[in-house]
């Protein structure tokens, strides 16, 4: 097999692993009223069945980020595949609270390992046009997953309240492949070198002082992981809010919301499978700015839709913009984090991924009470709209 054939091969086994980190909270959405009953909980702590792995992967990447530049990406991969299977289909078996949350924690550290060595095998198996490929495809993935595993997880909640766990068993023959297909990507010494301290990924590598040395260097960083931050929370006002907000217009069957978010990330989808094409054209600074004049747009239409048909305009039009932002931030870090900490700085992606998710219903619920639903969605356009001049001026800096 030549080397171009292994790395297609590879291709799409990361691809699919890509969704594996959006369904493992996605696929229990449609059953938590199930869960809440069948454990005789309440409603909140069943919620933390869905949301207790984000916590514990906002805590873990910086971690597994380290490990990655010690030993490589291609073993954490392998094995948070692993763990990531066992943790999520461990539901399958447990019939009370605290061991099913218990399980869910592993699957945080699981989904936080796939989720940061993806990214790494990525900027380390392709480079230039390839690569802004897989990361479009990559994020296309992740969209065509929120489109998707909802509706399984829904499915088979059907059959059984606990049915949906044994998907995450999916990850063991996944990771089963990743073995015989994915290559090292360091050599051994290489490897070692940076777990033992010769290399300079091990010289205090997740230090304050590093880190800030490194934004210092490169001012842009941080201003990706906000990005990444803002393109998340914005991602979840649409999440939380919008079934409110088409309750609002007569649309309450969980069927037909569910259509309304598949439309959201069946868009996300589309965009980021162009992604590398578009890439080739303009910069990545003109695809963001895009992608915000449309989520000024799609939020500014969501203050104003009256009907069912309308309402869907506002989802495929944010859709559309976060299939652009998410492969560009990736792509950034790439270029902007030093070689030999890649999985460091990548890692803190998902960190700051799923704290805008936790913190974007406490935040934009705090327009509820004084504009209503649709008051979340001026907040938010007006949030896309200091991103767009914020860019803007950057720009415009950039060139004098």
């Amino acid at each position: 097999m030549t080397v171009s054939e292994q790395r297609q091969r590879s291709l799409w086994v990361l691809v699919a692993a890509a969704t594996l980190t959006v369904m493992a909270g996605a696929i229990l959405g449609p059953v938590v009223p199930q869960i809440q009953r069948e454990l005789g909980v309440s409603g909140s702590a069943a919620g933390l069945i869905i949301t207790t792995h984000g916590g514990v992967i906002v805590l873990a990447s910086p971690f597994v980020g380290s490990l990655v530049d010690r030993v490589g990406p291609r073993k954490p991969f392998v094995g948070g595949l692993a763990v990531y299977g066992i943790g999520g289909g461990a539901g399958l078996f447990v019939d009370s609270f605290y061991p099913l949350l218990a399980s869910r924690v592993v699957l945080g550290l699981g989904t936080a390992a796939v989720y940061t060595s993806v990214t790494v095998l990525i900027y380390e198996l392709y480079d230039g046009q390839a690569m802004e490929r897989a990361l479009g495809l990559r994020s296309s993935a992740n969209s065509a997953g929120a489109a998707v595993w909802p509706l399984i997880g829904g499915a088979a909640g059907t059959l059984a309240w606990n049915l949906p766990f044994g998907v995450y068993l999916v990850a063991l023959p996944l990771g089963a492949l990743a073995a015989v297909t994915i290559p090292e990507t360091r050599s051994v010494d290489g490897a070692a070198g940076r777990a033992d301290g010769s290399g300079t990924a091990s010289d205090d590598p997740s230090g304050v002082s590093t880190v800030l040395a490194v934004f210092r260097r490169q001012p842009g960083l941080p201003l990706v992981y906000l990005l990444y931050f803002g393109a998340n929370a914005l991602l979840y006002a649409i999440v939380v809010f919008y079934p409110q907000l088409l309750a609002g217009i007569g649309v309450t069957a969980s069927l037909e919301i569910s259509l309304y978010l598949a439309a959201n990330g069946a868009a996300g989808g589309i965009s980021a499978v162009a992604y590398d094409r578009l890439v080739s054209r303009v910069d990545r600074s003109a695809l963001v700015f895009t992608a915000l004049g449309l989520w000024i747009a799609g939020f500014g239409l969501a203050t104003a839709v009256g009907t069912a048909v309308g309402a869907a305009l506002p989802v495929v039009l944010f859709g559309l913009g976060l299939g652009l932002v998410f492969p560009s931030t990736f792509a950034w870090v790439e270029a902007f984090a030093p070689p030999d900490r890649q999985g460091q700085f990548s890692s803190y992606l998902a960190s700051v991924g799923y704290t805008g998710q936790f913190l974007s219903p406490v935040a934009f619920g705090l327009a509820v009470p004084l504009a209503g639903v649709r008051g979340v969605f001026f907040a938010a356009a007006t949030v896309a709209g200091v991103g767009a001049v914020g860019l803007g001026g950057l720009a415009l800096r950039d060139r004098a």
